[in-house]
């Protein structure tokens, strides 16, 4: 019986040594975020590899992160595209997500008070859904004029700040006017662009994910 009790007791700590020596679920379970944006960050014309949210997920894989990041993005999206698109383009045990829209609006002119309702309005609704989002900025076109950039370039900070999100003020920062980080539209940032977008945004991101981290022990 002793010996019986023994080789039980050695079992059973055996178990618990090998338990604690293996990594959670939780642990290695990979962090899922979803890119929701437009041509910026859907990657126009460009091969999928080589998007931003490819290029961002390679560069935290690197890292060490274990991560996806879907894209999300649709070339020529406007604020209230994505918003009518915001519950399916980002499914449930979406862990994350990069919110960038609103470029599209000013290029149409598109009233930045109608913008700012449209992502508040996305906001929210991950909000509900207990989603954290990481807001991208943009900065409207100097041939608006004036009173239009003046109304527009507010609006992701007072989001940012209603919401307490984290934000990264400008998406094009390091690329916007520098034509060898363009394609020939003048535009859209081709790959070694977003390559430039990436490296800056990077510890915007890493932040973002270990906030996630924290919320989720």
């Amino acid at each position: 019986m002793r010996f019986k009790a023994a080789a039980l007791q050695f079992i059973v700590i055996a178990m618990a040594i090998v338990a604690g020596a293996m990594p959670s679920r939780a642990q290695t379970r990979s962090v899922q975020l979803v890119g929701l944006g437009d041509s910026l960050m859907a990657g126009y014309q460009l091969p999928t590899n080589e998007s931003f949210t490819a290029q961002l997920e390679a560069a935290l894989k690197a890292k060490g992160v274990n991560v996806t990041i879907a894209n999300a993005g649709v070339s020529g999206d406007t604020t209230a595209g994505g918003l009518a698109r915001a519950d399916w383009s980002v499914p449930e045990g979406t862990d994350g997500v990069i919110l960038e829209l609103g470029a599209n609006d000013a290029l149409r002119g598109v009233a930045p008070e109608e913008t700012e309702k449209n992502l508040d309005a996305i906001i929210a609704k991950f909000k509900a859904r207990n989603i954290p989002v990481l807001l991208a900025g943009m900065i409207a076109p100097p041939n608006m004029g004036g009173n239009y950039g003046e109304r527009y370039n507010g609006i992701y900070q007072r989001l940012a700040d209603k919401y307490q999100l984290t934000m990264y003020p400008f998406f094009l920062d390091g690329v916007a006017g520098q034509a060898p980080l363009q394609l020939e539209d003048g535009m859209h940032p081709n790959a070694k662009g977003l390559a430039v977008m990436v490296e800056r945004f990077l510890p915007v991101a890493e932040g973002f994910l270990a906030a996630i981290a924290n919320k989720s022990k």
